[in-house]
């Protein structure tokens, strides 16, 4: 009775052992196949870009008297706020889901043209919200109680359409990016690369020096890399620096997103509310967030920047010029924002395709029929992957090969951080399953020896 209990034991702790290696293998698996892959999808046109393109076409065709904006909804269907019943039903027609609201995009615009024409306070800002049917209007902890008192009698005075809030922290300018670029106004960072067809640019923040501005790939001020050639702030935030010809430059179209890592951009495309996006930055990393407002307006203290795109990504001191992404589509560079990653906070993004028009410039690496269509158009390299190995150059990133997708994997199942409690539950189980292989020897063992002895007396 004895042994059959042992047996029984032993075969309860294989069964387990064996259970524990197939769960962990099974947890090292789920881990790396939901990490965020640093490797850009294919050229193809996204759900998510399409339901923006359905829900912009709607709000264009139908117009602004008849309608108050667009925004995915959480199961990825474009929703349009509509004000009558006949748009309503063109809405459901075309494949999109209509909301009644109660104040047209006409009277939301009139009401962001009454903030915009009253005295500026700077800590301010204003965006409209097509979800909430409203125009948001935050303050941050600097503006004082006098201003807030005399901005909400000012929104009275508008009407419901619009909201006051306050937030925490203050409205500032993020320097900094996705690859460090020094200046004598301070750190800024490369947004994307651009060509005008013949010389080749960085595009970066206007906020982040004047024209003129000298630009270093290190501290020390050694290795210059370009000078600022064209430059708007405030109003518009953007600026363009051409790289010298001698400068680490090239006509990648990936940008860095730490570790050596890229994503290869495919197009330009406009940000839709309710969208998930990613920003890179050399202070805060790899950030992803959601877009909550358009056209926005920020009151910065150095000055008034309108027509952003307003996001929940975080961002910190140190990340100003940095890319604005989503599925591989360029979206804009970042402005500024309040809050830090460790509590959240608002950043605004200059829309690309706002400052590529008025530069006169396309992304770099990116055929020109590709770059307006988007996502529509296939890469003509045939490469989708954006691994970027090795030391990657200010603007620039390391060669992309067929064997991106394959090593970005590899890199996920090798990453401690992603796979760890996988990886000890594996450890663990071949542990107990070698103990008890070990233990049934050795009772082997003792019983021969027991048998053999008795024969051998």
């Amino acid at each position: 009775m004895r042994h059959a209990r042992r047996r029984v034991v032993k075969r309860v702790a294989r069964l387990a052992a064996v259970g524990g290696l197939l769960c962990g293998g099974l947890m090292v698996t789920q881990a790396a196949m939901a990490t965020e892959s640093t490797t850009s999808p294919p050229a193809t046109r996204s759900s998510v870009l399409a339901a923006s393109g359905t829900g912009t076409g709607l709000v264009s065709r139908l117009g602004s008297s008849r309608t108050a904006g667009t925004w995915i909804a959480d199961d990825g269907r474009p929703v349009v706020a509509v004000t009558d019943e006949e748009a309503a039903a063109e809405v459901k027609e075309a494949g999109a889901r209509p909301k009644m609201v109660r104040y047209s995009g006409k009277e939301l615009k009139s009401a962001t043209a009454a903030l915009r024409s009253a005295p500026r306070v700077p800590g301010t800002s204003w965006a409209i919200d097509p979800a909430s049917n409203e125009v948001v209007v935050r303050a941050d902890s600097t503006v004082s109680k006098g201003d807030w008192a005399e901005l909400t009698d000012l929104a009275e005075e508008i009407g419901g359409s619009v909201r006051m809030e306050r937030t925490k922290g203050a409205y500032t300018m993020r320097l900094n990016g996705a690859q460090p670029i020094f200046g004598t106004g301070g750190r800024c960072s490369i947004g994307f690369n651009v060509t005008d067809g013949e010389n080749a640019f960085m595009l970066t923040a206007g906020h982040c020096g004047p024209t003129g501005s000298v630009w270093f790939s290190d501290n020390q001020g050694q290795e210059e890399i370009g000078r600022t050639v064209e430059s708007s702030f405030p109003g518009s935030d953007f600026s363009l620096v051409q790289y010298l010809k001698d400068a680490p430059s090239n006509a990648s179209n990936v940008v860095a997103v730490g570790d050596g890592r890229g994503v290869r951009i495919t197009g330009i495309g406009d940000a839709a509310v309710g969208q998930r996006v990613f920003r890179s930055g050399s202070t805060s990393g790899f950030r992803n967030g959601e877009v909550t407002g358009l056209d926005a307006t920020v009151n910065y203290p150095e000055g008034t920047v309108s027509g952003l795109i307003e996001t929940t990504v975080c961002a910190e001191p140190g990340d100003s010029g940095g890319p604005l992404f989503s599925e591989g589509v360029a979206l804009g560079v970042t402005s500024g924002g309040n809050g830090d990653c460790a509590q959240g906070g608002t950043t605004f993004f200059q829309p690309l395709g706002d400052a590529l028009d008025e530069l006169n410039v396309q992304l770099a690496g990116v055929p020109q029929a590709q770059a307006t269509a988007g996502a529509d158009a296939p890469s003509d390299d045939g490469e989708q992957g954006a691994s970027a190995p090795g030391a990657v150059e200010p603007g620039a990133v390391g060669p992309v090969d067929a064997s991106g997708a394959a090593s970005d994997l590899i890199d996920r199942l090798a990453d401690p951080r992603n796979v760890g409690p996988g990886l000890l539950v594996v450890a663990g189980s071949m542990v107990a399953l070698a103990a008890t292989r070990f233990i049934r020897t050795e009772q082997d063992r003792q019983a021969y020896r027991r048998q053999y002895s008795q024969t051998w007396g």
